[in-house]
């Protein structure tokens, strides 16, 4: 081999050493900790869409009553009771008393007519058991306050030693559609407490739901017992305050009735309330 031939060739490692950009440390680090950062705002970001995913299903599985939150909340120590109509069909009130029921509310009338066909058979069994009880009147917004009031009075009479008169006030038929004007329910409502209080001397307690009393009742009865209804999720978390009762299912089964309606209201006294305050003397 002649010299003159021969050249000084780079081998091909040479040449890639010679084309690669070393970075200096500094730069190294601060690429890591991009890196680092990237993957906590992407598991952060999973772990936020996981929960939401899982509270999405509670909320669903919540509003279809698959899930029963609000029993989780009543315990022994508790005073549970009841509250019926004729959708009962015959009420064996001494075994409801015997599932821990110690209360019942028993609906007597509703408009300034309508008296339930089982209204007389309720009351005069409940007189015969262990419950303590109570009427309710079912509240129209189509006719006068005053004349459902005397009505009432009428059906339930005299109602020493049995728990205060309650009135339901909620929406019925296309009523949440084709709502009355505040001012006449307001109005009619007040005639019927008022005629109620001067008969019985106690305040009646009244039952709503949160949209009857958000769009008519908040700070129109704020000095009444309250009994709200709640039946998905706590009494406190769905904005209720101060509240006597609390209606907390509306699917409970019990032993006891034989209606066409298989399920029955549950409630419960507030922890600051007993029955006796709640009589009629």
């Amino acid at each position: 081999m002649h010299a003159e031939h021969l050249r000084d060739v780079a081998s091909p490692a040479v040449i890639q050493k010679k084309r690669m950009k070393i970075l200096p440390a500094a730069d190294i680090i601060e690429q890591m900790k991009n890196l680092k950062r990237k993957s906590r705002g992407l598991l952060a970001g999973l772990i936020i869409l996981i929960i939401a995913l899982v509270f999405a299903g509670l909320y669903i599985l919540v509003k279809n009553k698959l899930i029963h939150v609000n029993e989780l909340c009543i315990s022994s120590r508790d005073v549970v009771g009841v509250d019926i109509s004729w959708y009962q069909g015959d009420v064996n009130m001494d075994q409801l008393s015997k599932q821990g029921v110690s209360f019942i509310y028993i609906k007597a009338t509703e408009g300034a007519a309508h008296t339930d066909r089982r209204f007389r058979e309720n009351w005069i069994k409940a007189s015969q058991s262990n419950l303590m009880r109570g009427a309710y009147h079912f509240f129209s917004f189509e006719s006068s306050g005053a004349e459902q009031a005397k009505h009432f009075i009428e059906v339930v009479g005299d109602l020493e030693g049995n728990l205060i008169p309650v009135v339901d006030v909620e929406y019925y038929e296309n009523m949440k559609l084709e709502p009355p004007a505040k001012e006449d329910l307001i109005r009619e409502l007040h005639a019927c407490l008022n005629t109620l209080e001067a008969y019985y001397n106690v305040k009646p307690m009244i039952y709503c739901s949160r949209a009857v009393y958000k769009d008519y009742l908040a700070g129109e009865i704020d000095d009444y017992p309250m009994w709200v209804r709640s039946i998905y999720l706590p009494a406190g978390v769905e904005g209720w305050k101060d509240w006597t009762m609390w209606q907390y299912s509306d699917t409970t089964q019990l032993d006891g009735y034989s209606g066409g309606e298989k399920y029955i209201d549950m409630n419960v006294l507030s922890k600051d309330v007993t029955l006796e305050d709640l009589t009629v003397h």
